[in-house]
């Protein structure tokens, strides 16, 4: 029998206290969780559809509650908080990042893409690209850096 870990058992009870469905879905397919007047999430939605990923996005004016019962920390936070694969993905991440923690799956509770950096996936414009990290995060909190770009 298989035991389940404690970051998934955590994430479950954090997402039925605050009453809303876990996400944790097999493989590709991703739930994400943005503010219903934001146009860039539903660009990064579109990145991943891109790369192949499977998108199902929910617009919610409680976005805060989200990010609070995924255990998103407030200086890892961004527009908008998916779910994919058991982990937590915030921001605008790539979709290559996300795949490589798929495939590697490291003992994280998700990525980040702190603030929204422009030119990352769904902040492409008119403007030159920041330098950004994605970092990883642990259950606890602890961060270091998953890609540079």
């Amino acid at each position: 029998m298989q035991h389940p870990t404690t970051r998934s058992l955590l994430a479950a009870a954090l997402f039925a206290l605050a009453g809303i469905a876990p996400a944790f879905a097999a493989g590709d397919e991703v739930t994400m969780y943005k503010d219903p007047n934001c146009g860039c999430c539903g660009k990064w939605a579109e990145h991943m559809r891109a790369n192949g990923f499977s998108v199902k996005e929910i617009a919610t004016p409680k976005m805060g509650e989200v990010k609070r019962a995924a255990g998103v920390p407030q200086a890892l936070g961004s527009c908008h908080t998916a779910k994919v694969g058991g982990y937590v993905v915030e921001g605008h991440v790539p979709a290559a990042d996300v795949r490589r923690m798929l495939t590697e799956k490291p003992a994280i509770a998700g990525l980040s893409a702190p603030g929204m950096p422009q030119g990352s996936p769904g902040m492409e414009g008119p403007f030159p690209a920041d330098r950004y990290d994605v970092v990883s995060v642990t259950a606890d909190g602890k961060t270091r850096v998953f890609a540079s770009h």
